[in-house]
């Protein structure tokens, strides 16, 4: 007597249904690991949220957003010193290069308040006595300390200082001298085209700073002096047409 076929019940056998249920549940598990693979805050905190949620872990309320803090921004202003450490570094490149040019001799170079360097030349070197003209023996010096300035992110300040003694001319006064001295070298630079006009201003005080007191000729000589002072404050150049701005005088 032959065997009965079994018969085989139609669709899938219900193995595979749940195997089917597990393939889909670990595809959506790896498919949401690689999502949070990319490491950004606000999907991983929403992805955490969510596995929580589905797994009943979640104890208190998910935060709603992610924000950065924002810190409030330094005040901008017009000038900007430069911080110790870079000031100390220009310092004693400017030292060092003015050295090796061989105007040591004629250039001081002094640190001031942590955030300016000061060049420092005797009138001598510059002028003769009471005149505002520059000596043709002063152009070298004055070239050297242009091309020593000029790659460094600085600008530059000259300032024009006299002793007490009144000037011989009856026509100017110290503070006159000072002024047109500062203006004579501010024009050499310009002309020359070795120093930027916008990174440069001119000014004269006279005998009103003293760097020591005037009651000798050696301290009176040491006031009568022309300060280059640098520092990172850079001076705009004047609205319009992006021209630079003209001379004082």
């Amino acid at each position: 007597m032959a065997k009965k076929e079994q018969e085989c019940p139609e669709g899938a056998p219900m193995w595979m249904v749940t195997f089917s249920d597990l393939v889909t549940l670990l595809l959506t598990f790896f498919v949401l690991l690689l999502s949070m693979a990319s490491m950004d805050p606000v999907k991983f905190i929403q992805a955490k949220t969510s596995i929580k949620d589905a797994f009943g872990w979640r104890t208190t309320a998910a935060p709603t957003k992610f924000s950065l803090p924002i810190l409030p921004a330094p005040p901008k202003g017009k000038f900007s010193p430069i911080p110790q450490e870079t000031a100390i570094k220009y310092y004693k490149r400017i030292k060092t290069d003015i050295e090796m040019t061989k105007i040591d001799d004629e250039v001081d170079v002094l640190k001031r308040d942590h955030d300016s360097i000061v060049l420092r030349i005797n009138d001598s070197v510059l002028f003769d006595p009471g005149k505002a003209t520059l000596n043709p023996s002063s152009y070298p010096i004055l070239r050297k300390i242009a091309d020593i300035v000029r790659p460094l992110p600085m600008s530059m300040r000259i300032e024009g200082h006299t002793d007490d003694r009144p000037v011989r001319s009856g026509t100017m006064s110290n503070w006159d001298l000072s002024v047109a001295r500062a203006v004579a070298v501010m024009r050499f630079f310009n002309r020359g085209r070795l120093f930027s006009l916008d990174r440069m201003s001119a000014v004269g005080y006279g005998d009103t700073r003293p760097v020591v007191p005037n009651t000798s000729e050696e301290n009176r000589a040491k006031n009568r002096r022309v300060d280059f002072v640098l520092s990172s404050n850079r001076i705009p150049a004047a609205a319009g047409g992006g021209k630079g701005p003209s001379l004082p005088f």
